[in-house]
Formats: structure tokens, sequence, C-alpha cells
């Protein structure tokens, strides 16, 4: 059983900054701007041999109207009811509010044990404010600075005290699989119908989804990691900070993943920025599955499904095979069928062709139908074998290979695809001098 600690508490205290701290990363999106988390975050950290998970959850907020506080609270919730050890962070700089005491009477009906972390103690001019805390009645308080990391090791010595030492890996062999699109296409939604919980606020307003979030499934015989993230804008739209942070976190979710679900919004067509979320998908040589959702939402007769196909296929050439899924995440249309296709389209990019056999398919091929010839100049392929790399990568090897045009490396990639399933997968194709 894995070893969870939530870190609980109102809007801007620095709930954030200290799971930055104990997770060692960046994970977690950290602004001056309160509210910044809305989905619970999760981490992993060890101490003195003990590994956890840590929750960074939502800014607990009650008696207010606004449609995401009504979500942070029903996460924190659901992140107190799944945590071993709960650690309430409270701000030292600001002293002891009635929100700090509604979260604290939260927890006492929680029954689990808890932690008070007293955060921005971070002077010794402020040392002696963690103090007035004793008022909430917690036995176990701790004055920290989650900036800087002090006296955070004397929380953690106790909050470990509640772990067991299992064993609890994370699998870097695993597919990482991403979820990306522009916001509001039905990203959370998605994964909350894969997961079958409710991981992800989901709501009308574009954008509620800011950090990326990593959750490992194993459903109906499957075994990966599943990362939503926040929605990709226009960059004219990107109008605040966070919104920026939220755009290179997806960003570098998809540089760390092996496969990208792009999902689009079949009711509104697919578009130019559609358009660029495939590409930084391709561009980074990651596998492809275009999921259009919504598809429940669009009027239909018997050509629709086929001349909408067509259209995506013709918006993203060259690379244009790639599976494409018509999806109703509301009325769980195809959802599983998508998750199939991830899979399928990850084995494909790890397939590793033997070199007898590209060449025994490849050379009779070329003969037939060389490169063109160029400035009198004859090019002639000799041997060709699949590289040892992350992407799937052919080096053909000739006299000249400065003379080979893009449009015979095309040829030469189609025939590959022809003969080989890498459906949904970039392929690389180099010349080199034999």
């Amino acid at each position: 059983m894995s070893n969870i600690l939530s870190l609980v508490g109102r809007p801007n205290v620095g709930k954030s900054t200290l799971f930055n701290r104990l997770t060692q990363t960046r994970e977690a999106i950290v602004d001056s701007v309160s509210g910044v988390t809305r989905d619970r975050n999760y981490g992993k950290a060890d101490w003195c041999g003990y590994e956890f998970s840590v929750i960074d959850t939502g800014g607990y907020v009650v008696g207010s109207d606004d449609i995401f506080e009504k979500e942070i609270r029903r996460q924190a919730a659901l992140a107190i009811e799944e945590s071993d050890v709960i650690v309430l962070v409270v701000d030292g700089r600001e002293g002891l509010t009635p929100l700090d005491e509604e979260v604290a009477s939260v927890l006492r009906r929680s029954n689990k044990p808890f932690y008070l972390a007293v955060n921005k103690i971070d002077s010794p001019a402020n040392f002696l404010d963690y103090t007035e805390f004793y008022a909430l009645g917690f036995e176990h308080i701790f004055p920290i600075s989650a900036v800087s990391g002090s006296g955070t090791g004397d929380l953690l010595d106790a909050v470990v005290k509640h772990f067991s030492k299992v064993e609890d890996h994370i699998d870097d062999e695993l597919p990482k699989i991403t979820v990306v699109g522009k916001p509001n296409v039905g990203k959370s939604s998605i994964i909350n119908t894969f997961l079958g919980e409710d991981r992800h606020i989901v709501t009308p307003i574009a954008g509620t989804t800011r950090d990326s979030i990593f959750t490992r499934y194993t459903g109906f015989g499957f075994d990966f990691y599943l990362v939503d993230t926040a929605g990709l804008r226009k960059k004219k739209k990107v109008e605040e900070n966070l919104e920026f942070y939220s755009v290179m976190r997806a960003i570098r979710a998809v540089e760390n993943s092996d496969v990208c679900i792009v999902m689009a919004d079949a009711s509104v067509g697919f578009d130019a920025q559609d358009i660029n979320i495939f590409s930084l998908a391709a561009r980074n040589k990651k596998g492809i599955v275009l999921v259009l959702n919504k598809w429940d939402l669009v009027e239909k007769d018997t050509h629709t499904h086929k001349a909408f196909e067509d259209l995506v296929r013709h918006r993203i050439e060259p690379f244009d095979d790639v599976p494409i899924i018509f999806t109703s995440v509301l009325n769980k249309q195809r959802i599983y069928k998508v998750l199939e296709t991830a899979v399928q389209v990850y084995k494909s990019r790890k397939r590793r062709i033997p070199t007898a056999e590209l060449n025994n398919y490849l050379l009779p091929l070329i003969q037939q139908t060389p490169p063109p010839i160029y400035r009198d100049k004859v090019v002639r392929i000799k041997y060709v074998t699949q590289l040892p790399t992350a992407v799937p990568s052919f080096a053909f090897f000739c006299n000249l290979p400065q003379y080979v045009k893009d449009s015979y490396k095309r040829y030469l990639e189609n025939r590959i695809r022809e003969n080989w399933d890498f459906h949904g997968v970039p392929i690389d194709i180099y010349f080199r001098q034999k």
C-alpha cells in the first residue's frame, strides 16, 4: 500500500511551494495570485528511506459562490479522504484567520493523523509568530519556510512515523500517455471517465486545468501513466503569467511523453490551433492518436464522418497516417477505443525491424524506383538499417546522400508504412555516405 501525505489549507499560504520542495520538482505552479492550484496535484517524495506520495490540494474555501472554489473544496475533501497523514499549512506572516479554524475543525473530524505547518517563518525577527497557532489546539506545530526549506526536516520526521517502508517504485519503462488539446475540449472529462473517479476538476469554463497531472492507470489489463495537461491556447490569448506557465507545463508534458492523445472539439471544427497542437506532438516525434470529441453535438448524415475525417487528414499533411477516433465523452462513446489505440501506437513506436527483413523488402523497390537523377548524378542506395533510437529512424547508405530529395524520402517512408505498422508514429529517414 502506498503512503500518502496531503497538504491542505486556505488559498495562498504556500502549499504548492511546500509541495515543490518535498517532491524536489517544479510540478505545482506557484504564483502570488491566490487559488492557483485547482486540482489535486500528485508527486513523489522520499525521506529517511520512506517513499510517499504528496497531494497538493486547491486552497480550502468556505461560503464562496465561485464555481472553482466549490470544486476546490470538494477536491480537498477527496484528498483528505485518501490520505494517510495530513499537513495543514497556514501563513505565519498573516496570522490566524477564521478560515484556518474552519479547516482545522474539518481535519479534527477526519480521524486522520494531522500536523500543523506554520509557513513563511523565515527570519529570526518573526520566528515566534507561529506560537499564536497553538490556539487551534494542535499538539504538533512546526514553524517552517517552504521557500528555504528550514523546519521541513522536523516536519517530515514526524510525518514518516505513520508510513510503512513499502517499496513503491515508479516504473520509467511504462508508457507515458499525455492528453493535450485546446481548453475545454474534454481532456479532464475523458481522464475522469478512464479512471472512474473525479481526479480532475471539470467545469464549463475553459482553462480549468492549470497543472499537468500524472496518474498511473491499471484498469482493463492496461498499465501506463496518464497525463492531463492545461489547455493550450494561442499565444495572443495567453494573458496572465499563470496561463503562460500552464502552456509551458503542457509543452513539457508533451516532450516527456511517448504518446499524445490530441483532443479537438468536433462541434467547432478542426482549426489552426488544433493543427498547431498536433504539429507540436509530431515535431517532438511522439506517437499520436487524434480524438474528435463532442461528436454527439454534430449534425450528421451518411457522409459526415468520412468528409470530416478527410478534411482533418488533409489539414495535418504530410503526416496523415494517424488514427482518428470520433468520441462523445459525455455519452461514453468509443472512450476505451482511445486507450486501446494509444497503447497500440506506443507498441508501434517501439517496433524494431530486423535489418535483413528491411533490405529484402526495400532494396527491390528501390531498384524498381531509384532516386531521380540530379545534375547527372546517379544515387545508388546499397543498404538500409533501423537505428537504435527512441523514435523509429532508418538510415539508407548510399554514394551521394546530398542529392536525395525530400520527395524521395517521402516515397520511402510510405513504402515502410505500407509494409509495417507505424500508424500514428512519426518516422525519421536519413541518408548516409556508404
